[in-house]
């Protein structure tokens, strides 16, 4: 197998940036969504720094059931309107958490992680799972990754074949 090490950018934007074409390569023609997620879970651990948990939740039954991740084992099921993965589905907006420590009901599947950002995932107008992502340093989540992973998933609702493709007219001018 060739491997081949990749320096990611410190500075936010061109690393969301590169995130963004290297998920494109790993999923482009792959019709398969779990294989997907798996590959946009190893591809964020790799190359986000300070984090210990990269992964997904995803819609099954009216609950939040645990998808491909990286990081140590995690809890299972999350109820709709629990924890942080379960209020952003509740109430469809990415939750950035400074000190999970200080949310109301945070759902401590590891006890090193101490801030948190959950990027609701889209079909149409449904939610059908989370993006999570969890850190050991508190405040680690900023505006700029906010930004950052939220183009990211929508790059992700379009590789598992959930949005329109954006057509470009080259012949404006």
């Amino acid at each position: 197998m060739n491997t081949t090490n990749i320096t990611y950018p410190a500075e936010k934007r061109s690393l969301y940036r590169l995130l963004r074409t290297q998920l494109q390569g790993l999923t482009d023609g792959v019709p398969y969504m779990l294989a997907n997620l798996a590959n946009a879970s190893a591809l964020l651990y790799q190359a986000l720094t300070d984090i210990n948990w990269a992964g997904f939740y995803l819609m099954q039954g009216g609950k939040l059931v645990l998808g491909p991740f990286q990081g140590k084992p995690a809890c299972v099921e999350i109820q709709v309107g629990s924890g942080v993965c379960g209020t952003a589905v509740e109430r469809d907006e990415i939750m950035l958490v400074e000190n999970v420590h200080e949310f109301p009901g945070h759902i401590a599947c590891d006890s090193a992680s101490n801030s948190e950002i959950v990027i609701p995932i889209h079909r149409d107008a449904e939610i059908i799972g989370v993006l999570d992502i969890d850190s050991p340093v508190l405040a680690r989540f900023d505006e700029e990754d906010r930004r950052g992973l939220s183009e990211f998933v929508r790059a992700l609702e379009c590789a598992i074949g959930r949005c329109k493709p954006v057509m470009i007219n080259i012949h404006e001018g």
